[in-house]
Parts: C-alpha cells; structure tokens; sequence
C-alpha cells in the first residue's frame, strides 16, 4: 500500500526550462573559481570528475577542502527566484489531489527548497522537507540517503514513489523496492517504473490520485 510521494526539487518541481538550475551551475563554478581557487579552465572538468565521484560537487569540495556547506550553500543559492519560477496553479491542484503524503528529497538544503516551493505556490502540500543536513551530508544516490528518509518517515521502500529528473539517483530506491517515475522529456529511458515529460503528469501514474492508501 502506497503511503508517500518522494519528490526531488530542482528540475522536478519546475521544470529545467525555468534556467534556474542553469544559473545554480554557474554559481556553483564561480565559488569553485573565487573561494576555492580552482582555475577556470579546469572547473567543467573538475565538476564532471566530483559528481561522478561523490554525487555532489559540495561533498567533493568537503572533502578535497574542507569547505564550509553553510557558506557554499549560501553562495550558489544567492539568485533572485522570481526571475525563473511563478506560480503554479496546475501543480497546486494536482497536489491538493493527491492525499498521499508528500516528502521533498533533495541534495539541496531546505532554506532552498523553502524558497522554491513558495515561489510555485506549493509549500503547503509537503509535509517534511529532508534535506542534505537532515541526511548528515549522506546524498543522492548513496544508498544512505534513502535509508536515512525511510528512517525519518518513517516508511517501508514499498509504500513509497520516488519522483526525479535523474535516474542515477532513481535506481538506488528502485532496487530497494520504491516506485520510481522519472520526469524527463524525450525518449523513453530504461530503469524507472514510469517516464513522464513535466510533473503535472503525474496524476497519469497509477494509484498516486486519489485516497490515500488505494
């Protein structure tokens, strides 16, 4: 029985169009260059080098220097919203329809993800908000992270569905026995349960519409 919607954030919630993420990527190379010290043309490589590695380039630059998050997190996140998100009224009705508990999952921190959701006029609809300190810096896709949301839930992998726009980070909860749909444009991709193009989809995927439970 289905007891929770796991949902990431960025590019999700809204989608990649918005430019939001992009402009969150530009300022994440701009604190590798000016706190950091790395050169400029080594930041693309060196960023493709720390997620492969680490799922985050901020637990790579943890580690590798010793970076304090709370100033990264800040730093890269110093964008005014409202130039790349509105409201939206679509995803607020289709979330008052949905009664199964909504959990926002993200490798982000939650002052972010607070923003955001109030930009899109859904704050209301989520229930909890784990985010990269509520998981101890342990993120997507280490298999940590998602026993650490069950933990918090608390939930059994089976009553939950897990919504991303990356499938690396879906294919860990599917194999602990999560429902996966990945929300991603184009061409189907193998490895998630279900493919939608955009979130307001969603309501097209069995048993999330509805009474809770059913």
């Amino acid at each position: 029985m289905l007891r929770y919607v796991l949902f990431d954030l960025d590019n999700t919630l809204y989608p990649p169009s918005s430019g939001l993420w992009e402009q969150i990527g530009h300022r994440i190379n701009l604190y590798m260059m000016e706190r950091v010290g790395i050169p400029a043309e080594e930041v693309s490589a060196t960023r493709v080098e720390y997620l492969n590695a680490f799922g985050t380039t901020l637990n790579a630059l943890r580690h590798y220097y010793r970076v304090d998050p709370d100033d990264f997190l800040e730093f890269v996140h110093d964008l005014p919203l409202s130039r790349y998100l509105e409201r939206d009224p679509e995803l607020d009705a289709m979330l008052a329809r949905m009664e199964l508990g909504k959990v926002v999952f993200t490798n982000s921190d939650r002052p972010h993800a607070e923003r955001v959701l109030a930009q899109l006029g859904i704050g209301g609809h989520f229930e909890k908000i784990i985010d990269i300190r509520a998981l101890a810096f342990v993120n997507k896709p280490e298999q940590g992270a998602y026993e650490r949301v069950l933990q918090i839930i608390p939930a059994q992998p089976s009553e939950c569905v897990f919504v991303e726009d990356s499938l690396v980070n879906l294919l860990p909860a599917r194999k602990m026995g999560m429902t996966t749909v990945l929300v991603r444009e184009g061409a189907p991709a193998a490895g998630a349960d279900y493919q939608i193009a955009r979130i307001t989809d969603l309501d097209r995927v069995p048993g999330l519409i509805g009474a809770a439970g059913k």
